[in-house]
């Protein structure tokens, strides 16, 4: 289950708010656009299906990149270290 810092991550990527647990009641909107209360209920269903399509998206670029140097994850890890 999502939490409420990672909705708000989700629907307001570029922060401007501050949350206290992961109640609405808990948000503070600094410098962004506020949601109501129901845009915010309704991201914590939708979160897992965002992230998971963020998490593809990342491994395809990883994927594509290890691809175009040629070598294998294993041989990155080993460069990295």
């Amino acid at each position: 289950m999502a939490t409420g810092a990672e909705v708000l991550g989700m629907l307001r990527p570029k922060g401007g708010w501050v949350i206290t647990g992961d109640d609405f009641s808990g948000i503070q909107w600094i410098s962004c656009d506020p949601l109501n209360q129901k845009e915010f209920e309704d991201g914590f269903p939708a979160y897992d299906a965002w992230k998971a399509e963020q998490d593809a998206a990342k491994a395809a670029e990883k994927a594509a990149l290890l691809n175009r140097l040629g070598i294998t994850a294993e041989e990155a890890k080993l460069l990295l270290s």
